[in-house]
């Protein structure tokens, strides 16, 4: 078993061709910290923001008092078609950073938290701001990043807090803060909801998304959550729910299953980690370092147990076969007939993972993809139909160009020492996170091309890739 392979594709998006031989060449001591301390210089923000939305937004002069209101109806079309534009050169920049930012481990759990704190928001500011969260608060502090995100223009918009008033309380982001964010279903009641909303009132955002607080739409009023009663507001409740063991091991449970295993969650681990996790004032480090320096988290049931999704797997291929896509936006169509759009989550739960990524038709594409690739094809795909924004779709009847310029010498040379004979073996080795012994060899010498060490290398990892155990991490 490749213990390295493992941290890398659960830690961040699997081995990069380029830098395997000198992470290999490693004390297997230094592994984990050499990812965890290559994740903890503050990430750059990402800034895709238009100009004109810059102006219209964010400009000078009496910005505390813009809202919606302020803005006539050209000037609202004109925000949303550039707000798609920029979503989309937001999605793509963020796929570079994951396919070649040392930061893997930021980066990985950047997503993690993207899909936790799911908000699907058509506002490029908004989207923008709370990437920027997730992606600072990423490694550090669990309530920090809670707070952080509870306040943002995004998660307000999203959850319709911006309606909740003391004269009309609107339940949507109180419940979903305990449901999705930190309790979890059946540690809380229908009542604590309805107290929690109220002390949720007043809480919204300016147009530029900042975060605001109206003190005339907030209840001031009496509130029992969660048997303790007072004058909250949302802060307040938000310390009432972080005090609780059961958030700790909610969130202990849910990342176990994106790093570990999604089916396999012996409860006792969980309670584990969860009360550590709380113990230690929710420091996120915490608990990823007590995942990786866990015997358990090389035991054979949780390696190659992991259906890649749709992201992890197109950034594993970038990040082993080196190319330069002669159409950008082609990954913008291919993330959508994959099932997963970045800042396009399904609902306010995220993307379900496991099993959920595998259909008929995603899974051809998927085994396609190399393939296409290597043959400079045209990608001719239609992706499903639940996106209101449809974002990145091409128009009808039109194909996206999936050609790319392949970048093959990083390959050869970490094969070049490799006797022939046992090379396709040991490209399988570094591709598969599953064991190699049932490989089917006979057919792979098939479908290669022995003409030249280099057309080899190519061919068999293009045919490695396209297997069903090239989808497992």
């Amino acid at each position: 078993m490749n213990k390295l392979q493992h941290l890398l594709w659960r830690f961040g998006f699997g081995p990069r061709t380029k830098s395997w031989e000198s992470w290999a060449a490693l004390p297997p001591e230094t592994w984990w910290p050499k990812l965890r301390d290559e994740s903890l210089p503050a990430p750059q923000h990402f800034d895709v923001v238009d100009g004109t939305i810059k102006g219209l937004l964010m400009g000078v002069g009496e910005l505390g008092k813009m809202d919606k209101r302020d803005l006539d109806k050209e000037q609202k079309r004109q925000i949303r078609k550039q707000s798609r534009e920029d979503l989309q050169h937001l999605n793509l920049l963020w796929l570079e950073e994951m396919t070649h930012s040392k930061a893997q481990l930021r980066e990985k759990m950047a997503l993690f938290w993207h899909g936790h704190f799911a908000s699907r928001n058509i506002n490029i500011l908004f989207q923008q701001q709370l990437l920027s969260v997730v992606r600072e608060h990423a490694l550090g502090n669990f309530a920090e990043l809670l707070r952080s995100v509870s306040k943002s223009g995004a998660m307000i918009s999203f959850l319709n807090n911006q309606q909740n008033k003391k004269q009309h309380p609107n339940e949507n982001f109180a419940r979903e803060v305990m449901e999705l964010f930190t309790l979890g279903r059946g540690n809380y009641t229908e009542n604590d909801v309805k107290e929690a909303a109220r002390a949720f009132t007043g809480w919204g955002h300016r147009l530029n998304g900042e975060f605001v607080f109206r003190q005339r739409d907030h209840d001031t009023g009496s509130k029992t959550v969660l048997g303790k009663t007072g004058n909250f507001d949302g802060d307040e409740l938000l310390d009432i729910l972080l005090e609780k063991r059961e958030t700790a091991r909610f969130i202990a449970r849910k990342l176990y299953k994106f790093l570990v295993n999604e089916t396999l969650v012996p409860e006792e681990r969980i309670i584990w980690l969860g009360d550590r996790f709380f113990d230690s004032g929710y420091k996120i480090m915490r608990l990823l370092e007590d995942i990786a320096g866990s015997d358990w988290f090389y035991a054979a049931e949780n390696v190659g147990s992991k259906i890649k999704s749709p992201v992890e797997l197109w950034v594993g291929i970038r990040r082993a076969m080196p190319l330069e896509l002669a159409d950008p936006e082609s990954q913008l169509v291919l993330q959508k007939a994959l099932g997963q759009i970045l800042f396009y989550p399904p609902n306010v739960a995220g993307w379900p993972g496991g099993r959920n990524w595998i259909d008929s038709s995603s899974l051809m594409l998927r085994l396609r993809i190399p393939q296409l690739l290597y043959a400079n094809q045209d990608l001719d795909v239609r992706g499903k139909t639940d996106d209101d924004q449809q974002m990145g779709e091409a128009p009808k009847g039109q194909m996206r160009r999936f050609s790319a310029i392949m970048d093959w010498q990083p390959a050869i040379d970490l094969f070049a020492k490799t006797p022939e004979n046992e090379l396709i073996g040991k490209v399988a080795e570094f591709l598969w996170a599953v064991p190699v012994k049932n490989l089917p060899l006979d057919v792979l010498q098939k479908h290669t091309d022995h003409s030249s060490r280099s057309a080899l290398v190519q061919t068999a990892m293009v045919q490695l890739m396209a297997t069903p155990e090239y989808q497992l991490c």
